[in-house]
């Protein structure tokens, strides 16, 4: 019983992790946005719009198979970037009571870091190395349309070092704040 309020003290997690520097938070909003020009050219496509592919080109994306696996990329990737968001959120500090078994407990550190951090450097890799398919003409794609799909694809360059730059960020507060998590309020 705490003498101060006459209450039984709660089993909760207390995040006391100092709030996230704006910069991390527009950050991660960013993240988000950067994704969304390639999500959405996709999306068109599965609705049927060539979307800068030739007449000819454009025919292996009409099948229901790459239809699906556009549309889970476009999802998979929307939702991906949206967990960077996690980083600057008190959600992605302590896990919401609404969770089963483990709501109410504090994210571990390195449950959050490791993934996020492998994360930044494979995106930064691979989007590193993939600019270099737009800039060479397609034969299956109007002169238009590469440029066009270059445009889209050029904000996934800033994808993996925003992560990180978040990741950063993350790490160093949930660090300064370590001491400052208790069991028992």
């Amino acid at each position: 019983m705490d003498e101060r309020t006459g209450t039984a003290p709660r089993n909760d997690a207390v995040n006391t992790t100092p709030p996230a520097p704006r910069w991390a938070v527009r950050a991660a909003h960013l993240t988000a946005l950067v994704v969304l020009p390639t999500g959405l050219w996709r999306l068109a496509m599965v609705l049927g719009h060539p979307s800068g592919y030739t007449d000819e080109g454009f025919v292996p994306f009409e099948t229901f198979g790459s239809k699906v696996w556009m549309l889970t990329l476009s999802v998979g990737c929307e939702l991906l970037a949206l967990l960077t968001i996690g980083l600057v959120r008190p959600w992605g500090e302590v896990v919401p009571r609404r969770i089963p078994l483990i709501g109410g407990k504090p994210v571990p550190l390195l449950a959050a870091v490791i993934p996020a951090a492998l994360g930044a450097l494979v995106l930064t890799g691979v989007w590193a190395v993939l600019p270099l398919w737009w800039s060479v003409p397609h034969a299956d794609m109007t002169a238009t349309g590469n440029l066009v799909v270059g445009i889209l694809y050029q904000p996934l360059v800033l994808w993996g070092p925003l992560v990180g730059a978040v990741t950063f960020s993350y790490y160093r507060r949930r660090r300064a704040g370590a001491c400052s998590v208790t069991r028992w309020r």
